[in-house]
């Protein structure tokens, strides 16, 4: 008889347990627990001298994208942000060096939730080989030093199906609701506005603002949102009127997010029409080209 190693073809994950979605003590923990885990302070003001929140979303997106190339479990992002925000809370760091530390933290990241971890070579690749793997090697320990080693943090993503546990949806309006809000996490994790929100209250009004979002009778939208504003904030035990500055603010980055992605697709389109093949001269071989934070 002849055993097959699945491991190697696809991805295997295990079915969610719904004894931990049942039993109240485990969201309470994830409750009790996270604020260990959240930046203390605007670090931009109190640490950081070289290093602005621009250049902190470039790197964020720079990121995001390694993650969208490598495909990467959606786990891995907002993980790897929440490193990143902890060590520039903690250490000042010169700019050149902050790509070099986003490697890092993905790196870290990776290790914790991928199933099939990003290489360092890859890392490398991804910089347009500005870094090296001895630095990323070397980086990685002074990062773990600086987070003492404390890398199991409580990310918005691990309280999305105890909330979604307790909303009276039929499960394929769950799925839906599911796939926007970890869009709107992932959001979250590249605008430093929301580096010292609690995640729990970050999932809470992603979670809001996804179900407002789809709600297809406008008419009943403000009551119906008053409603599960309130039922949100009981469910991880946050105040009404923070969650609802939460979603607000949120759906305030959707949608400037959507005009600035709609503004950079039309200026791709006019200068590719009008100057063909002369950018190809000064491109750089990353996902988002962040040179200008390394200068």
């Amino acid at each position: 008889m002849e055993l097959f190693c699945l491991e190697k073809d696809a991805i295997i994950r295990a079915q969610r347990d719904p004894n931990i979605f049942f039993d109240e003590r485990v969201l309470q923990s994830l409750l009790t627990v996270e604020d260990r885990y959240v930046p203390q302070g605007p670090y931009f003001k109190r640490v950081q001298k070289d290093i602005q929140p621009f250049m902190r979303r470039m790197v964020a997106t720079w990121m995001l994208e390694v993650c969208e190339e490598e495909k990467c479990e959606e786990d891995v992002f907002p993980l790897a942000m929440n490193y990143l925000d902890r060590f520039l809370a903690a250490v000042p760091t010169r700019k050149c060096y902050l790509q070099l530390l986003g490697a890092v933290c993905l790196f870290l990241a990776s290790k914790l939730k991928a199933c099939q971890p990003l290489s360092a070579r890859k890392l490398c690749m991804y910089t347009d080989n500005s870094i090296t793997s001895q630095q990323l090697l070397e980086w990685e320990l002074v990062v773990l030093i600086k987070l003492k080693w404390n890398l199991a943090a409580i990310t918005p993503l691990d309280f999305i199906e105890h909330i979604l546990h307790k909303l009276p949806f039929p499960e394929d309006r769950l799925t839906l609701i599911r796939k926007h809000t970890q869009t709107f996490i992932t959001l979250c994790a590249t605008d430093h506005s929301f580096t010292m929100y609690p995640p729990s209250m970050i999932a809470t009004g992603c979670v809001g603002a996804a179900v407002c979002g789809l709600q297809p009778d406008q008419s009943n939208q403000t009551l119906w949102g008053d409603n599960l504003t309130e039922l949100l904030a009981k469910i991880t035990h946050t105040e009404v009127d923070c969650l609802k500055s939460c979603q607000e603010q949120i759906e305030q980055l959707l949608t400037s997010s959507l005009k600035e992605s709609q503004q950079q697709h039309q200026q791709q389109q006019e200068g590719r029409a009008s100057n063909k093949g002369m950018q190809s001269q000064n491109l750089s071989c990353t996902p988002t080209d962040v040179r200008d934070v390394n200068l």
